[in-house]
């Protein structure tokens, strides 16, 4: 691997609070990434035995929930699960999820995480794609041919009498998790992730974020998906108290951390959405935060300054990927620009690149590409779509457009297979979604391109409003801010844009939806 810039060890510096010169980057690297996560766990619990987990109604301390994991990977021993096999865990967020998600950990198996909502179909697929040995549900009325089937609640109930099975004997590079890309713009693609990528991504966070056994999160994502699940990690990995609500209600979320007295809160922009809706009152909780996260979607600057309006907290903007896990944020420390998601991760680099592969100067557009201990290496049995995923040196392609400044701090512009290309000129969808969403009474735009014959494709833009704002309003408002080739030719106000589990909009059902 090429050597690291002296730009991105200054960011890395910056997170940490260090001299640049202080910095080793092999070091680091190899820190971050040292260790299995069922062993780090098990230390961690050592050292932090009373600290609590509460999930749902449910609240255990770390020392009971491991040794309740360690009893819970006997049962699953007991039905042949072993180093290298994988297992599919399907439910929904509760303190059974969390104990068989660690036992499965605990035997040295492989988890595949699955989105509850999947249909019986969605999830043969799975299991045909996965190769899974054991599937783990909420309801064995989920079953699914050809691949055995038990309920999370039945595994911990039967681990109540079993003996606790010895850790594993695993090693960084061995696979924990089997991820699916989110499928939004094509078919899921399987991402495998080692112990090493997985903590290399949230320890650098920790560090970024000055994570210690005095901090309580609280947040109410769902953990079959690594931003719910990393706030997990991170809480078992400090020894800190965590509470995750079973599911999110901004009344409950408010009320967790005013009675946990929480510094910590996860969360995307539509739970930023439906907090700023509160009252200024019962949002009082929310000054007392060391910082609130937003992630998994684009957060908009107008959402950020009523966020900040309201509760005094500017929210800490980061990006990541499946394929990568965490790798950018605003620093805890100094300057957040809203509309950006700050400096590389420590031991992250990111580049941006253009369309032959030749890396772009500060200011310009580019496809955002990074290289670090937390990047896969490859697709699941797709050596064609690992080939295309990739740049010459190890940078992994996002697919995701930005700019870097000239002090190498990252703004999101859009998505390389969103771009509209409109009469031969391209249009980046988010540019326009910020100027309609400067609009009073909108809550979110959506843009994408509609089939033309005339334009090839031409901008169009689903807008939800509280308001039923006038579509004449939002075309009046574009042009008055936007090259007439970026201006929406049709505008559909609704009642709301579909979403997937983490919040991010599947532009893909907007489109379909049109008819066109």
């Amino acid at each position: 691997m090429d050597a690291v810039s002296a730009q991105t060890v200054s960011a890395w510096a910056r997170h940490l609070g260090v001299n640049p010169a202080d910095i080793d980057v092999r070091r680091l690297r190899r820190d971050l990434a040292s260790g299995t996560l069922p062993a780090v766990f098990a230390a961690a619990a050592r050292r932090s035995p009373t600290a609590t987990v509460q999930i749902g109604s449910e609240r255990c301390t770390h020392a009971a929930l491991h040794g309740c994991a360690a009893r819970s990977a006997s049962v699953l021993a007991a039905h042949g699960i072993a180093p290298g096999a994988r297992v599919i865990l399907c439910a929904g967020t509760s303190m059974d999820f969390a104990v068989c998600y660690l036992a499965i950990l605990h035997t040295g198996a492989t988890v595949v995480l699955a989105n509850p909502g999947y249909t019986r179909t969605e999830l043969q697929h799975l299991v045909d794609r996965s190769a899974a040995a054991l599937l783990l549900v909420d309801d064995e009325a989920a079953w699914v041919p050809d691949v055995e089937t038990l309920a999370v609640a039945e595994v911990t109930t039967r681990a109540t009498d079993a003996a606790e099975l010895a850790l594993a004997e695993l090693s960084a590079d061995d696979t924990a998790l089997l991820a699916y890309t989110s499928g939004t713009t094509g078919r899921p693609k399987g991402v495998p992730l080692s112990h090493g990528m997985l903590l290399a991504s949230i320890r650098a966070v920790m560090r970024a974020w000055r994570w210690s056994p005095d901090d309580t999160l609280v947040h109410a994502l769902p953990l079959f998906h690594q931003h719910g699940l990393g706030g997990l990690h991170a809480s078992l990995l400090a020894g800190s108290n965590a509470v995750v609500l079973a599911r999110f209600d901004p009344h409950d979320l408010v009320a967790a951390v005013d009675r946990e007295r929480a510094t910590i809160v996860f969360a995307v922009p539509s739970i930023h959405r439906r907090l700023v809706s509160l009252d200024a009152d019962e949002l009082q909780p929310l000054r007392r935060l060391r910082f609130i996260t937003s992630g998994s979607a684009a957060l908009s600057p107008a959402l950020a300054e009523e966020l900040i309006t309201r509760t005094g907290t500017q929210p800490l903007e980061r990006y990541g990927l499946t394929e990568s896990g965490l790798d950018v944020s605003n620093l805890y420390d100094g300057n957040r620009v809203l509309g950006t998601v700050g400096f590389p991760l420590p031991g992250v680099e990111v580049e941006l690149f253009d369309a032959a592969g030749s890396i772009v100067r500060a200011g310009s557009e580019g496809e955002i590409a990074l290289r670090g201990p937390q990047v896969f290496t490859g697709y699941l049995d797709d050596a064609a779509a690992t080939e295309a995923a990739f740049w010459p040196g190890s940078w992994f392609r996002t697919g995701d457009l930005g700019r870097l400044d000239d002090d190498g701090r990252l703004a999101i512009t859009g998505r390389l297979k969103e771009l509209i290309i409109t009469g031969g000129m391209n249009v980046s969808p988010r540019e326009v979604e910020r100027i309609i969403e400067e609009l009073p009474g909108v809550t979110q735009a959506a843009v994408a391109g509609l089939a033309s014959e005339r334009w090839g494709e031409e901008v169009a833009a689903w807008v939800e409003s509280d308001d039923a704002i006038d579509p004449t309003t939002v075309m009046e408002h574009c042009r008055a801010h936007l090259a007439a080739y970026k201006c929406p030719k049709q505008v559909f106000v609704i009642d709301a844009l579909p979403r997937n589990a983490m919040g991010k909009v599947v532009r893909n059902q907007l489109v379909a939806g049109s008819g066109r």
